[in-house]
């Protein structure tokens, strides 16, 4: 299993908690990931929204991509994952500014394809957002022009949505053929659009039933395509170690204790412009990215066999999510992620 987290640039991951002594600032999120290298965490995974869907959209946030080239400069092992919304960007200024930070991280540098769901934030800041469809039929074109600018020598385009004559784009992604493509998505069009033109898919939080059955349909739709297999399966968690169970699950109490604020603002949008598996109910949209449902909640010795459970079921890359982050992500580090290999080890015989 991989460890990777999520970046704090929204102040926190709990809408009902005010502050979580986790600031939104980039000095706090450089001492994180600086942090999370010496640990042994392998990916940061910036999320892309000009509006604070966390706290509410009157509170500060960090910008993702200045974000992500900055880290890329101050770092040397991690992989950083940054989201990018087709209906804000430009595809062929995107294929460039990826590539640029592609080189200057050495290959760390990675995108997660999100479709978007927010139409208000999308009104403030003058994207484009249509119906759930349309958006991932942009999304396609989108992903093929990148791909075409980051292989090709003179790529010519004429879609839909974009249209390109002779573009030239140099230096090349330091990553060949590019670099990686992770998206999530539940609908029909969402997963058949994953399996055709990306590389990775990354989830919300599930239980390992939901997980399993997910990769599983992923696998065989990508077989149906000719492609290689899809790279990795990564899922967002959220995590409570505690040293007792009743520590954890007075914690557990303490997050999902629903209030009324502009934290919720954007709940209805993302529950009605998206089409989800699962219902979402306001406790399970109170921590971000459904991240409670895997119940990574507990003592070390059980978040460690919940682990080793998704890792049967095949996920390989775990996105958490903790507060305060910096304190949570080590004690995760120093008590979790041992216990899980040594574990994995005792179950296949290796000698410790």
């Amino acid at each position: 299993m991989k460890y990777g987290f999520w970046l704090p640039i929204f102040g926190g991951w709990l809408r009902n908690i005010e502050d979580e002594n986790m600031p939104p600032t980039f000095e706090y999120a450089r001492k994180v990931t600086q942090s999370a290298e010496e640990w042994g965490y392998s990916t940061t995974l910036i999320a892309e929204l000009y509006l604070n869907d966390i706290k509410g959209p009157e509170q500060d946030s960090l910008e993702a991509w200045t974000t992500a080239a900055a880290l890329a400069a101050v770092t040397d092992k991690i992989e950083i994952m940054t989201a990018v919304r087709p209906g804000f960007h430009n595809p062929a200024i995107t294929a460039k500014m990826a590539a640029n930070i592609d080189q200057l991280s050495n290959g760390r540098f990675t995108l997660n394809v999100v479709s978007a769901w927010w139409e208000e934030e999308a009104r403030q800041y003058g994207g484009i957002f249509t119906e759930h469809d349309e958006r991932y039929d942009r999304t396609r074109e989108f992903i093929d022009v990148l791909k075409g600018l980051w292989n090709e020598e003179s790529f010519s385009y004429e879609g839909k949505f974009y249209q390109l004559k002779d573009t030239k784009l140099f230096p090349k992604p330091f990553q060949r053929p590019n670099p990686i493509l992770y998206a999530g998505g539940e609908s029909e069009k969402g997963k058949q659009t994953i399996v055709d033109k990306c590389d990775a898919y990354v989830m919300h939080g599930g239980t390992v039933e939901e997980i399993e059955t997910k990769i599983a349909g992923m696998k065989a739709r990508r077989a149906g395509t000719g492609n290689p297999e899809l790279a990795e399966f990564g899922m967002a968690a959220y995590v409570i170690c505690r040293d007792s169970p009743e520590e954890a699950f007075a914690e557990l109490e303490r997050i999902t204790n629903v209030k009324e604020s502009s934290a919720y603002a954007g709940f209805k949008d993302f529950t009605s412009k998206s089409q989800l598996e699962q219902q979402l109910q306001l406790q399970d949209y109170s921590v971000s990215n459904r991240g409670l449902r895997p119940n990574l909640v507990g003592t070390p010795e059980q978040i460690a066999d919940q682990i080793l459970k998704y890792e049967e079921a095949g996920l390989g890359l775990l996105l958490l999510q903790f507060s305060p982050q910096l304190e949570e992500m080590e004690r995760f580090a120093k008590q979790v992620m041992p216990l899980v290999e040594e574990k994995r080890n005792q179950q296949h015989g290796v000698a410790l």
